[in-house]
């Protein structure tokens, strides 16, 4: 295969589904938010380190993002606003589907399909840089691939110029609204990254440990252990304190 034809569909796009219904006000603002900036060229993907998110180990720092994987940032971060529930930040379409519709799943001559280039991104990047957070579900589904939960974090919504604001006023117009709980447990709410700006360090360290037991296992918080736990809560603490300065 010639280096030119490397890459299927370098210009990839968001095209959802014909028969989808129609999205809320706060959606459609959200995507025209983000269509209005460069989300690939953030300062913030220069600013925050990226952290694996199974061991908490800062990651070799990420030089400019070649232009192939920033086009394809461009088209998966308008799906996932599209597809999110902002009530509990859960996306609601799978990889697969993310992949589909944003031009980004190939197919080998045989007729396989891989959707590596947008499983790639969301895990080698925008969960590193602590724009989405997964989970792994049990469910079994018609699907060839692993089952992932995608969630998106307050730096996503940042990163798309969408201040907390504005999403709390949709939020308070909303009326009969069921909220998962233990989804929304996964990661800070925009309120506690508030008070971390007002805490003490040492309230606000515990405040970020809570919401990490929170978020692993049993069997994962111990895989990572107290050093690894330790790393990540420092790296969540800077992280915060930088998004909350840049507002």
């Amino acid at each position: 295969m010639s280096r030119k034809n490397y890459i299927y569909n370098p210009k990839p796009f968001f095209n959802p589904s014909k028969n989808e219904k129609k999205r809320s006000a706060f959606i459609c603002y959200a995507m025209k938010k983000a269509s209005e900036i460069d989300v690939a060229r953030s300062k913030l993907n220069y600013t925050l380190l990226p952290v694996d998110p199974k061991t908490g180990n800062v990651l070799i720092r990420f030089r400019r993002l070649n232009e192939h994987r920033a086009c394809a940032m461009r088209a998966i971060v308008l799906a996932m606003l599209y597809y999110c529930d902002i009530n509990s930040k859960l996306v609601e379409a799978s990889i697969e589907k993310l992949a589909d519709e944003c031009g980004l799943s190939t197919f080998s001559e045989s007729g396989n399909k891989s959707i590596t280039r947008a499983s790639r991104l969301i895990s080698d990047f925008l969960e590193p840089m602590g724009f989405v957070k997964s989970k792994k579900t049990n469910n079994k589904i018609i699907s060839n691939y692993a089952s992932k939960k995608i969630f998106l974090t307050p730096m996503f919504f940042t990163l798309c110029n969408i201040s907390e604001k504005k999403i709390n006023y949709f939020l308070s117009k909303q009326k009969n609204v069921s909220q998962n709980i233990e989804d929304q447990k996964i990661f800070l709410s925009f309120s506690d990254i508030k008070l971390i700006s007002k805490l003490d360090e040492k309230t606000a360290r515990k405040k970020i440990l809570n919401a990490l037991i929170n978020y692993y296992t049993a069997s994962e918080l111990t895989k990572i252990g107290p050093k690894g736990l330790k790393k990540k809560i420092d790296i969540e603490y800077s992280n915060l304190c930088k998004l909350y300065k840049q507002k």
